[in-house]
């Protein structure tokens, strides 16, 4: 792309959002500026769109929006008749989601696509739930999830209620590649859409179903008797979570709760957590102070659109632990199993799906209650795909349980995309259910550990930004797929290249190397951010121990990614 000829062009055509206009005067003088943001289109692939909010080709904005709404709204005329043309729209708190979700739907109004979309920010499982109950064709969600504010994404949904896969992904970039972005797309006023139904607002029975359908995901019988009085701290980390896991919780009898207060409110810049990611330690200390404060039991914490969910716990000296996804997810995924056999709701053939980054001990767990491990490629569409296969062969209620390791969690069907509403509430049940025997989730985590041993799971990422940036991570990739020898001390005994499509799975820029000692290292460039990641899975007698050879691994690791 001819970036300087492309931004001229830009300053001539790009109306309607006054912060383009002027961000397009400012960076007038900065050429660097200017390349950053025209070099490249904004990559599409099956995350749908993500990046800095602002004026470019490289950028998310109006513009970038309904280029990409277009090439949709092609893709779903090419592939469905007329009476099956539906999409359905929702939006997170980030800076200018309400926008983007209006300008979407008014280009998917243009083409003739009947639209729904909720009246107010809802999480990401509420629209992978709408999709199907409507009987769309396709659904967006405007977030960019847990990236920091300059950030906002776009993501596609197909038929299924997924995300979309590979294969549609590159079906609708052909169609978005073939459009200018001034010339070729249709738009429509939201306002008007609205007024001649070509646009309609998603209906509140569909909301209450969603969360009739979360409480439904618990397991206990009529014969458990749990003190649901427990002193639970929440966050909706200024995010979209804060109705919907207030409603489940308290219509399932959990009162004693406290939000906190400074993170209550929708805001798309998260002034109090810069980082609104439950991954990340400085987005909890807020609530941790508040669990202080108030002596919680429990403090969760959700990310902006509601399908991330994390936890801390308070520990026999009164402080407060925060737990891994992987962490949570063993012990989710061991209540469940537990309860279910315990109560004769097991099904004969069950089945739990985890990616392959998420931590291998959950395999054990789930192979010592009789349950199949099915192995995904990194990402919960991978993990909802497999749910829908499940469910063509009449065995959708076989699933009982799906994690990854950053934090996602869904114990049933009703949607296929993590949800946090879902996991918050499970949540709840779990620790309140372990309470009122007298046993806290640490020591439950221990016991786990004591039984199949201790295992060590971290994630490392390393950002990459401009055009620079996207050519070395390619370089780095290149060079991991070099003749490497060993990692960390560690000799590497196998590696595994998903580029090839391993395992019947689709093919993947993912490099597994298997080393000794039952070791791991994962390495992959992130679909939605400019970032490589590293995976680290360390077996060993300790803790200690694993901490030790992880920093190894890692130490060696940073060397590959100077």
């Amino acid at each position: 792309m001819d970036y300087r000829k492309e931004y001229e062009r830009w300053c001539e055509l790009a109306r309607g959002d006054s912060d383009v206009e002027n961000e397009l005067v400012a960076i007038a003088d900065d050429e660097t500026k200017i390349e950053d943001a025209f070099y490249r289109d904004l990559a599409f692939g099956t995350g749908g769109l993500r990046g800095v909010i602002g004026a470019g080709t490289n950028r998310m904005n109006i513009h970038t929006v309904a280029k990409a709404s277009q090439g949709l709204a092609d893709y779903v005329i090419k592939n469905f008749a007329e009476d099956e043309r539906r999409i359905a729209v929702s939006y997170d708190s980030r800076i200018k989601s309400d926008l983007f979700s209006k300008v979407a739907a008014g280009v998917f109004a243009a083409n003739g696509i009947k639209v729904y979309i909720y009246t107010e920010l809802m999480p990401t499982p509420c629209l992978s739930y709408a999709v199907r109950a409507l009987k769309c064709s396709a659904g967006i969600m405007v977030t960019a999830s847990h990236n920091p504010s300059k950030y906002n994404g776009y993501k596609v949904y197909g038929s299924d209620g997924c995300q979309i896969t590979t294969e549609a992904a590159k079906t609708i970039l052909a169609e978005i590649e073939k459009l200018d972005i001034f010339a070729d797309v249709k738009t429509s006023d939201f306002e008007a859409g609205i007024a001649n139904a070509a646009i309609e607002y998603i209906s509140e029975r569909v909301y209450t179903d969603f969360v009739e359908l979360v409480k439904k995901q618990s397991v206990l019988s009529v014969n458990d008797n749990i003190d649901k009085n427990v002193s639970i701290v929440y966050s909706p980390l200024h995010g979209a979570g804060l109705k919907p896991v207030l409603r489940t919780l308290k219509e399932m009898g959990y009162t004693n709760i406290t939000v906190v207060k400074e993170q209550e409110e929708p805001d798309g810049n998260f002034t109090t957590c810069p980082y609104p990611n439950p991954e990340i330690r400085e987005a909890m200390d807020l609530g941790m102070e508040y669990a202080k404060k108030y002596n919680a039991d429990l403090l969760l914490a959700t990310d902006p659109d509601c399908d991330r969910v994390g936890i801390a716990v308070k520990t026999p000296k009164g402080d407060y632990q925060l737990l891994t996804g992987n962490e949570t997810g063993m012990l989710l995924l061991d209540y469940i199993c537990h309860k279910r056999i315990e109560n004769g709701t097991m099904q004969d053939d069950p089945v739990f799906i985890k990616t392959i980054v998420t931590v291998d001990m959950a395999e054990r767990i789930a192979a010592d209650y009789g349950v199949r491990t099915i192995n995904v490629l990194t990402g919960f569409k991978f993990i909802g795909e497999q749910i829908g296969l499940l469910e063509k062969q009449g065995k959708e209620d076989s699933y009982i349980f799906g994690m990854e390791e950053s934090y996602g969690y869904l114990s049933g069907g009703y949607v296929r995309d993590k949800d946090a509403v879902d996991g918050a509430f499970l949540i709840c049940e779990m620790f309140a259910y372990y309470k009122t025997n007298e046993i806290s989730l640490i020591e439950k985590l221990n016991e786990l550990y004591k039984k199949y041993g201790y295992t060590l799971n971290t994630l490392h990422s390393f950002e990459f930004d401009g055009s620079a940036g996207f050519e070395k991570m390619q370089g780095i990739m290149k060079m991991f797929r070099g003749d490497i020898k060993t990692i960390g001390g560690r000799k590497v005994e196998t590696v595994l290249d998903y580029s090839k499509g391993l395992d019947g799975l689709p093919k993947s820029d993912v490099l597994k190397f298997l080393l000794e000692g039952n070791c791991s290292v994962v390495v992959r460039p992130s679909g939605t951010e400019p970032k490589l990641k590293a995976y680290l899975s360390v077996t060993a007698d300790s803790m200690e121990q694993a901490a030790k050879t992880e920093k190894q691994i890692c130490d060696d690791l940073h060397g590959y990614f100077a």
